[in-house]
């Protein structure tokens, strides 16, 4: 069966998000290695992303990255505050752009009150101040996140201007490393959505209490980032859309918040949910996630990224051609098969970009499914 013979496949379309053109609807979602060093990346991270950089995926966003030392979800999480940080961030981009077109962005964050966390094959639980790599966490009020975790630092004005320039800082330095996009995570409990959620924001500053204000630092934020990161270049957030606990977080919010983002400049909305409190009860299935996306995406019109039990190439094509989002973000499934997007291809009538290293791997009963897609040697 030849490619070009087969009905035309929505899942590998180009997508425009603000200024940056991918090649396909395919994301690879941002996950946790916990594998760096002081937050700077070594030869775990060389071989992960330049392993995913080869899948075809349009888009390969680099995982939760702090922008201060005390931002770090766990202690081998990456960072982007260092000049050593920003190196070895370099060296890995330099070998993954050396042999694939993929566009990276970063997810650029802090982690608030989840901050001095285990890893989780050592269990993720918190590491306490005074305990072997812990240290004091910081979030918008002085709530841990379990009961029986050590509560964090209330963030004070001078607090709120380190960490928003924190973000400045990296998006500085994201730019200098050529990264073609930047998403702020507003997302799975972490601090910009716990200014969000009034479970976790309990301040009574011009920065809680109202949605208006419970949106004002995570919108700081976004207005930092976007005003020193290149106007050619995206900015865009990634959201939990809900927080699955009554009186939390909502959906209405979401749109709300997507809305404001619009206003100023946000080129896409990243639609996950949940984080925030051990109380969550989500109801777990295919897709589970896609209905906030095609909300936010119908009342809003800015593009959005689906994820959440994505992994069957029919079930992402069908969201993309319905409407339902703009792209699927994948991130168990990519892990487990990091050539999905190959797979996808031969499923969908569709042609995918790959190394010509690998061009001997395809199929023959699939005529024309590769592109080139290698920049280093032959």
């Amino acid at each position: 069966m030849s490619i070009s013979d087969s009905p035309r496949s929505h899942l590998f379309e180009p997508l425009q998000l603000g200024p940056l053109r991918i090649d396909n609807r395919i994301v690879i979602a941002p996950m946790c290695q916990y594998s760096a060093t002081e937050g700077t990346p070594g030869d775990w991270h060389l071989i992960h992303l330049g392993h995913l950089a080869l899948s075809g995926a349009g888009l390969l966003i680099l995982e939760a990255t702090a922008v201060e030392a005390d931002g770090r979800i766990s202690p081998g999480d990456l960072g982007l505050y260092s000049d050593a940080n920003e190196e070895g961030l370099a060296k890995v981009l330099h070998a993954v752009r050396a042999h694939s077109p993929i566009k990276v962005a970063i997810q650029l964050g802090h982690a608030g009150r989840k901050a001095s966390s285990r890893a989780p094959w050592e269990g993720g639980k918190q590491i306490r101040p005074g305990e072997p790599g812990g240290w004091k966490a910081w979030a918008p009020s002085a709530v841990p996140h379990a009961p029986t975790e050590d509560p964090p630092i209330a963030l004070d004005t001078a607090g709120l201007a380190r960490v928003r320039d924190g973000f400045v800082a990296a998006a500085r330095r994201a730019a200098r490393l050529g990264i073609d996009g930047i998403e702020i995570h507003a997302a799975h409990g972490y601090l910009l959505h716990q200014f969000l959620s009034p479970i976790a924001n309990h301040r009574e500053d011009e920065y809680g209490g109202s949605l208006e204000n419970r949106l004002r630092f995570p919108l700081e934020v976004f207005e930092a980032v976007r005003e020193v990161f290149p106007a050619d270049r995206p900015v865009w957030v990634r959201v939990s859309a809900s927080d699955w606990v009554p009186g939390g977080w909502d959906l209405d919010s979401t749109v709300a918040f997507s809305h404001a983002l619009q206003a100023r400049g946000c080129a896409a909305i990243h639609v996950s949910s949940g984080g925030v409190s051990p109380q969550q009860a989500i109801t777990l299935g295919a897709g589970y996630q896609v209905p906030f996306a095609e909300r936010i995406k119908a009342e809003v019109g800015l593009p959005t990224i689906a994820v959440g039990l994505i992994t069957e190439p029919a079930h992402a094509e069908a969201i993309v051609a319905n409407g339902q989002a703009d792209a699927v973000s994948l991130a168990r499934a990519i892990l487990y098969d990091p050539r999905w997007p190959w797979h996808a291809a031969a499923e969908l009538g569709a042609r995918v970009k790959a190394p010509y290293q690998y061009w001997r791997s395809q199929p023959r009963e699939f005529k024309d499914l590769f592109e080139n897609a290698t920049f280093g040697a032959r």
